[in-house]
């Protein structure tokens, strides 16, 4: 079981925290927050207890998460606006804080080691989650699953690394969405540390239990992300311009967990992991801008599984595979949020 949020953070950063919020109370059978509602802000528990429930099929509901006290919900809205896929409800009398989104921000904005921490907590609880629902979505066989290809063999393999690209990168960054919100001497700062790869279609640039020792960033063409499913492999994404991989891997200095493969011929910028830690950890603004930039590309992640799920659940409904249907509508509500625009599921 991992640990409650408020027992990872330091003292100085659970006293940011709870500076920020507001308190709040519940008594047992209330609900804290209803599906469909738009998500502001994130709730912590300090004691009580919650399930986050949703709609079934012939009235019934999933539980599809139970909260107790230390945890938190809601997160993601402190890093963009969405809507709420769950209703949560106290199973107990619950207190605890309610931290709204823009005061997250403010938080975070600081230069203070405590603030970084904060930060990267609410980071690690949203690979968390992708973690997951991820996990839960590989245990439910798919019919997008296909046979595994074979592996060519090392990882970037004969690929050289350069400083320049072959048209004007300087120009061209800051059209990327990665670096929205960056102001042009803070993507400086971050391409400096990198080396651009030109790369040929079907080039591997990870593979399960690989090292994750550099942080890559799409610049033009696309990277495939293919997850090993039974002996079959399923793909999870294909990263066009502007989107990152490995990133968790580095941050949290754990092995790969899928397959990546350029798509087709393209231009990526490598930031070995040592270099992208020092700029992720650092105490000035770019740091904090790079923190949320990875916030940002979770939530897309998120949002892309979710899409997935509603896929897959669709396609079994037709099929008139209801229990299938079920478990992949309750591995998508699981997320307790949903980009704004995205039905709530």
């Amino acid at each position: 079981m991992s640990q409650p949020f408020l027992e990872s953070l330091s003292h100085a950063a659970r006293e940011l925290l709870l500076a920020a919020a507001r308190p709040v109370s519940f008594v047992k059978g209330s609900t804290l927050v209803r599906h469909g509602d738009a998500a502001r802000g994130a709730f912590v528990l300090r004691e009580g207890g919650a399930e986050a429930r949703v709609p079934a099929p012939g009235g019934d509901c999933f539980v599809v998460a139970r909260l107790g006290g230390g945890d938190i919900f809601g997160e993601m809205a402190l890093v963009e606006a969405g809507t709420c896929t769950a209703t949560v409800v106290a199973t107990a009398n619950v207190d605890g804080w309610f931290l709204a989104h823009e005061d997250f921000r403010a938080v975070v904005s600081q230069r203070h080691p405590a603030a970084r921490e904060l930060q990267h907590a609410v980071t690690r609880v949203l690979a968390g989650r992708l973690r997951e629902v991820t996990g839960r979505m590989a245990e439910i066989a798919s019919p997008e699953d296909r046979p595994a290809r074979a592996s060519p063999g090392p990882t970037l393999a004969g690929v050289g690394r350069t400083r320049r690209a072959a048209f004007d990168l300087a120009a061209f960054l800051p059209r990327l969405a990665f670096f929205d919100r960056f102001p042009p001497e803070e993507i400086d700062e971050v391409a400096a540390a990198a080396r651009v790869l030109e790369l040929p279609r079907g080039v591997m640039l990870h593979a399960p239990g690989g090292e994750a020792d550099a942080v890559f960033l799409v610049v033009r063409g696309a990277v495939e992300i293919v997850r090993p499913v039974d002996g079959r492999e399923r793909r999870v994404a294909v990263l066009g311009p502007g989107k990152p991989l490995g990133v968790m891997g580095v941050l949290l200095e754990e092995p790969h967990g899928s397959f990546a493969w350029a798509r087709e011929a393209s231009t990526l910028l490598e930031i070995p992991a040592g270099d992208f830690r020092a700029l992720y950890f650092g105490d000035g603004a770019t740091a904090s801008r790079l923190r949320a930039a990875v916030q940002r590309s979770l939530l897309e992640s998120l949002g892309r599984t979710n899409r997935s799920l509603t896929r897959l659940a669709t396609h079994a409904r037709l099929v008139a595979r209801a229990r299938e249907a079920s478990q992949f509508e309750a591995a998508g509500a699981a997320q307790l949020w949903a980009a704004s625009g995205e039905a709530a599921a």
